[in-house]
């Protein structure tokens, strides 16, 4: 494990740990996505002025809360989000959620090679094709150095993102009249305000549930929480107030597009290039983690080939499995739960990683997963934190009960 330095089948060490502002990079990153504009652009136009701002806030607030909490664990133990799940899943148990947060991952790096491929052979007449071949295979060498090279890549891209964004942004909301006309826009198609706020806390919760994997190199748990709220209430949030303003002010969502109407084509390209590289090595990077635990070999191996898989697909995934991922990704969100469930009823388990005792499956865990999925689909309110808490309290309540009908000793073995 000494070469391993992805440290994907054990605690990250203190010697390997990094300060708050290169993982506030990091996770501004990742949430720096094209996919929360488009969200954004939807509320924009659905939503009153106030209320727009009243559900992105409270919205990535919630967001902020919940990757907190797994931020927190994952930089008390060091383990990746995948580690973290044995506890609670057991050891081949971790698989399924290890399966599903991976899968989803490389699903997500093909869809958005293409969505940055697409618009950009559009605006300049290249090939698409040969746009997705080098774009992909540029985020996928990126990936091989590991949380170095996206702190570097997130370095460049975050204050690019904000500064080219921005400025575009003002540009759109001055030609249409000022900021006092876009307060006074009435919606033509308005949102129910629940299904607004489970638009935004959905817009990231599955991406989120992954938090560990990237705070577990902060050098105190403190610094991990204070990185998650910033990254998803401030990053999260800047992400659908671009989308809106250019919907608002234009008809488009994705700040490329803006910028690209406004004859700014080599800044458009930077800021999309950028944008959907920072959070598809951030995918590729996690969806190795998954791998690894499922079949003991290196991360950094994994993410290379998931990336040349996702590179290979990119079209097919854009074309035809969109709608199949935001399925996944439903199941997705009480995982997040049953973790830090386990963590808050049994923390002693995890001062030792390498001696702890752990099931090889737990059927608690798995029948919560359901129960969460469940309770976010049938439950009124909002829907991904239906989810999360289904999944939380079905496994508080389950798990014990379980556990009185096991001859515990017998099911044990080491990590």
């Amino acid at each position: 494990m000494s070469g391993d330095k992805n440290y994907s089948h054990g605690p990250v060490p203190i010697s390997a740990r990094k300060g708050g502002l290169a993982l506030t990079f990091v996770m501004l990153g990742l949430t720096f996505f094209s996919a929360s504009m488009w969200t954004g652009g939807a509320l924009g136009t659905g939503l009153s002025f106030n209320d727009f701002f009243l559900a992105v806030l409270i919205g990535n607030l919630i967001l902020g809360v919940y990757t907190a909490f797994l931020g927190f664990i994952g930089s008390k133990t060091g383990l990746t989000t995948h580690l973290l799940a044995r506890y609670s899943f057991g050891i081949r148990g971790s698989w399924l959620p290890s399966f599903l947060l991976g899968g989803t991952q490389v699903g997500w790096f093909g869809v958005g090679v293409a969505m940055f491929a697409i618009p950009v052979g559009k605006a300049t007449g290249w090939d698409i094709n040969m746009l997705i071949g080098v774009s992909g295979v540029l985020m996928t060498v990126t990936v091989f150095f590991g949380i170095s090279a996206l702190t570097v890549l997130s370095i460049v891209a975050v204050p690019a993102i904000a500064v080219l964004g921005s400025y575009s942004v003002y540009l759109a909301v001055t030609g249409a009249g000022g900021l006092s006309t876009l307060q006074a826009i009435t919606p033509a198609q308005p949102i129910d305000f629940n299904l607004a706020l489970a638009m935004v806390v959905g817009s990231f919760v599955s991406a989120g549930t992954l938090t560990a994997d990237f705070v577990r190199f902060g050098r105190k748990p403190k610094i991990a929480v204070l990185v998650a709220i910033v990254a998803f209430f401030l990053g999260n949030s800047l992400m659908f107030i671009f989308g809106a303003a250019g919907a608002a002010s234009l008809g488009m969502a994705d700040i490329s597009d803006v910028m690209i109407a406004q004859g700014l084509l080599i800044p458009a390209i930077i800021v999309l290039g950028l944008n959907i590289w920072t959070t598809n090595d951030n995918a590729l990077y996690a969806s190795g983690l998954g791998f690894a635990n499922i079949t003991g070999l290196s991360s950094k191996t994994l993410s290379i080939v998931n990336g040349l898989v996702g590179t290979i697909c990119a079209l097919w995934l854009y074309n035809n499995f969109v709608s199949w991922l935001t399925f996944l990704s439903a199941a997705i969100p009480p995982i997040g739960g049953i973790i830090i469930a386990d963590y808050l009823m049994y923390r002693h388990r995890y001062n030792t990683f390498d001696a702890s005792k752990m099931r090889d499956v737990n059927m608690s865990a798995i029948i919560a997963v359901a129960a969460g999925v469940a309770a976010g689909h049938w439950l009124p309110g909002i829907v991904p934190v239906n989810a999360v808490l289904g999944g939380a309290f079905c496994y508080v309540i389950l798990n014990p009960l379980m556990n009185r009908f096991r001859v515990t000793n017998s099911e044990m073995t080491r990590a």
